[in-house]
């Protein structure tokens, strides 16, 4: 029979923390650090055109996306008549 009463029986408590996922995150971290250690010399051996597109998928993840600014309404649509 389901339970439709709406309340929790069994499983993790609220807040409890995902052991596996910790675990995961903890071995990538020390395989990330050690990367960091050799990625210039790995990056110098590189054609110049492999060298752009590995900086192109960094990117996004040192500097933040611009957006675009829409006028809104009540905002000057030529700045130069002001």
């Amino acid at each position: 029979m389901a339970n439709t009463t709406g309340k929790k029986y069994g499983g993790r408590k609220k807040g409890t923390p995902n052991k596996l996922t910790n675990e995961v995150r903890s071995v990538l971290k020390d395989i990330v650090h050690a990367e960091l250690e050799t990625i210039q010399d790995k990056f110098d051996t590189l054609e110049p055109r492999e060298r752009i597109e590995f900086l192109i998928k960094l990117l996004p993840y040192a500097l933040p996306k611009v957006a675009n600014i829409d006028s809104a309404d009540g905002e000057p649509l030529q700045w130069n008549n002001l």
